[in-house]
């Protein structure tokens, strides 16, 4: 309708033909009318399109804990049920890393030495590649290529389709730090004390930062600055020039990574989950656990989500701190929480994976591994994967189409 109406008047302000004579302010009249039209016609084309395209479009999982900020949290659906998609058999445990999935392709490493590529709907193996340690550190992929981290003290860029080396870079230190990506630089810490900032194309150091001790965690980006903890301070750099902007002293050590939401960081540390202003370092609130260890905070629909070394995971109120609910599983939980669909998907030490009703914790589902589940899980595509110290990532769900 819009169309037609459009195309009669550009009929009707057609130049005249012949001795006829244009009647200006009917022309004038008929082209205010065209502007409006077209403009509303085109917004709405075009906003239709964008929705169309954001709704056909797959909610991918290319870094530890889902995106740059580590919010933990996908628009993916989420499996409702323990069915088992597969399971991938390597050769050592997968300890910590959490699988990267992009364009129907799993991304992980393991301490069999490698990182593994798989098709992300079957479970059949693509590629893998060797390194000189076993892999701790979780895979990002971003513009084609997987950057990922050894405990042989390197970070590496390999082709995403095939698993070729492109570069790696040689630290002083292990690296369980996941690699961030942001604008053509890869940020990434060692336990070599240091966070870098590399080319990512090339591998080359931009600059780098001393910090006050090791870095286990993986550096997150919002607004321009990269947010990392060393094992007992966290930090504040400007993304552009590794220029310290704040730094907060804890008393525990450091293994959770920060994640960055509505201005304020959340991180966990000895027995303590700190929520600090993004912008000055100044701490918001705390709240205490039995014993955070290594889990790093999910946050979604103003809620944090964390594992704890007392068993539990913990529901937080994002803006004051108190306690909304806990589940306790049989043994500590060194994994973080993904959220998906009102639901929170965490592995614990008891072997299981579990699915909790993110609003009460009540269990929705729960699936016993062959081992202690350390790993965090990845959610896209309908499809929950996790690695488990029974030498296997398992994909939870059904096939799901792009």
């Amino acid at each position: 309708m819009i169309f037609g109406k459009t195309l009669y008047l550009v009929w009707i302000i057609q130049p005249a033909q012949g001795n006829e004579k244009i009647n200006t302010k009917k022309t004038i009249a008929a082209l205010l009318i065209l502007t409006v039209i077209l403009g509303a016609g085109g917004y709405l084309f075009f906003q239709q399109k964008t929705q169309d395209t954001q709704q056909s479009s797959v909610d991918w999982s290319p870094t530890f804990h889902h995106d740059l900020a580590h919010t933990g949290y996908s628009t993916s659906t989420g499996p409702l049920t323990n069915q088992t998609l597969w399971s991938y058999l390597t050769q050592n445990d997968i300890e910590y890393p959490s699988p990267a999935v992009v364009n129907g392709i799993a991304y992980f490493g393991s301490n069999d030495y490698r990182v593994h590529a798989v098709n992300a709907s079957t479970g059949t193996k693509l590629w893998s590649y060797l390194t000189g340690s076993p892999v701790e550190s979780s895979c990002t992929v971003a513009d084609g290529v997987v950057y990922f981290g050894s405990d042989d003290t390197n970070v590496y860029a390999l082709d995403a389709s095939t698993g070729t080396k492109i570069w790696n870079f040689t630290t002083k230190g292990d690296v369980y730090s996941t690699p961030a990506i942001v604008n053509g630089v890869a940020y990434v810490g060692s336990n070599d004390h240091n966070l870098y900032a590399l080319d990512a194309a090339t591998g080359n150091k931009i600059w780098s930062y001393t910090t006050s001790n090791s870095v286990y965690s993986s550096p997150a980006f919002a607004n321009g600055k990269i947010y990392l903890n060393s094992y007992d301070t966290a930090y504040a750099l400007d993304a552009a020039t590794g220029t310290k902007i704040w730094n907060f002293s804890t008393w525990g050590p450091i293994y959770s990574s920060s994640a960055i939401v509505n201005g304020i960081v959340y991180f966990g540390s000895g027995k303590t989950i700190y929520a600090l202003d993004a912008q000055s370092g100044k701490k918001i609130w705390n709240y205490t656990t039995g014993g955070v260890g290594e889990s790093s905070p999910a946050v979604s629909n103003n809620v944090v989500y964390i594992g704890s070394n007392d068993h539990n995971v913990y529901a937080l109120d994002a803006a004051n701190g108190n306690k909304i609910w806990n589940y306790t599983t049989g043994n500590e939980i060194n994994g973080s929480p993904a959220v998906a669909n009102g639901v929170v998907y965490i592995g614990s030490k008891d072997n299981n994976v579990y699915a909790l009703n993110a609003s009460t914790g009540s269990k929705i589902w729960s699936y016993l591994t062959g081992s202690q589940i350390e790993s965090t899980p990845s959610i896209a595509n309908g499809i929950l994967y996790i690695g488990s110290n029974d030498d296997r990532v398992y994909a939870f769900g059904s096939v799901a189409t792009p």
